[in-house]
C-alpha cells in the first residue's frame, strides 16, 4: 500500500513542479510576497485535510485567499492585491490522496490588477496554490476580492459568487489557538490560527454552498521564489528516499 507520506509529498510537490510556467523568462523571475492568508472550508474545525484524514462531510470544499500587503514579481509591484483558489475533493476521499482528481479548482485573480500584475499573480498562484494541478476541471476568473475586518470578524467577498466570515477561537489557556507544522504543511501553512466561520457561501463552478460554523484559518506569510525552490528540492529528496526504502517491501 502506498505510504501516506508519499501521497502527501506528491500532492505538495505537484503544483510547484508541474504548475510552473514553461517559458524560461517566467521560470527565472524572482518574486516575493508578504501578507495574510484567509482560509475556510466545509469541514468541522480544525480541518482534518491538513492531517491527511477524510473530510467531516462527504467532500471538502474550501478556499485559500492571499491578501498581499507587499510584493513583487520581478519589477512588477503587487502591493495591495489578492489572489484566491476555491476547490473541492471527491466524495469520501482525502484531499491529499485525491490531489489532481478534485471535482474542480478555480483561481480568482484580483480584478483591479493591471495586465502585467494579473500575469504575475497567475504565475505565483501556479506555485503557491493548487491551481490547475488540483483538478483537470480548472479555470481562472478575474473578480474583485475584498476584505472587511470588524472586531473579531473577518469578512471576505469575491465578486458576486463567494463570501465567508470567520473569527478565531480562544485556546484553553487563553489567546488564540494555533496549529504549527501540520503533516500537510507547505511554506504558506507553516503556522495558522484556528477559528470558525459564521457563514460561508459560494455559487460558482457548479456549486451552491451555504454553510455555518465550519473551519476557518488565519495565517501570515512571507514567501519567495527561492524558498519554494528549496521546498520542492527537499520534497523530491524525501520522496526518493522513501521510495527506495519501500521498494524491497513491494517485491
Amino acid at each position: 500500500m502506498k505510504a501516506v507520506f508519499l501521497a502527501l509529498a506528491a500532492a505538495m510537490a505537484a503544483p510547484l513542479v508541474m504548475g510552473a510556467p514553461k517559458d524560461e523568462k517566467t521560470k527565472s523571475t524572482k518574486w516575493k510576497i508578504t501578507g495574510q492568508l484567509e482560509e475556510a472550508c466545509s469541514c468541522n474545525a480544525a480541518c482534518p485535510c491538513w492531517f491527511d484524514s477524510k473530510p467531516t462531510r462527504t467532500t471538502c470544499g474550501g478556499n485559500q485567499v492571499l491578501f498581499i500587503q507587499k510584493g513583487n514579481y520581478g519589477n512588477v509591484k503587487l502591493d495591495g492585491l489578492a489572489v484566491a483558489n476555491y476547490a473541492q475533493s471527491p466524495e469520501n476521499q482525502t484531499m491529499m490522496d485525491s490531489f489532481g482528481k478534485w471535482n474542480f479548482s478555480t483561481n480568482y485573480i484580483d480584478e483591479k490588477a493591471n495586465p502585467e500584475q494579473r500575469k504575475a499573480l497567475e504565475a505565483i498562484a501556479a506555485v503557491v496554490l493548487p491551481s490547475n494541478n488540483g483538478s483537470k476541471n480548472f479555470k481562472t476568473v478575474y473578480a474583485p476580492i475584498t476584505r472587511k475586518i470588524e472586531g473579531k470578524d473577518h469578512s471576505i467577498t469575491i465578486g458576486n459568487v463567494a463570501t465567508f466570515t470567520g473569527h478565531l477561537v480562544e485556546g484553553g489557556l487563553g489567546g488564540s489557538s494555533k496549529i504549527t507544522n501540520p503533516p500537510g504543511a507547505d511554506p504558506l501553512h507553516h503556522q495558522y490560527a484556528q477559528g470558525k466561520t459564521t457563514k460561508m457561501t459560494y455559487s460558482d463552478s457548479d456549486q451552491n454552498w451555504d454553510w455555518t460554523d465550519t473551519n476557518y484559518m488565519l495565517g501570515t506569510f512571507t514567501l519567495d521564489s527561492d524558498q519554494y525552490t528549496k521546498f520542492v528540492a527537499g520534497l523530491a529528496q524525501k520522496m526518493a528516499k522513501k521510495e527506495k526504502t519501500e521498494s524491497p517491501e513491494k517485491k
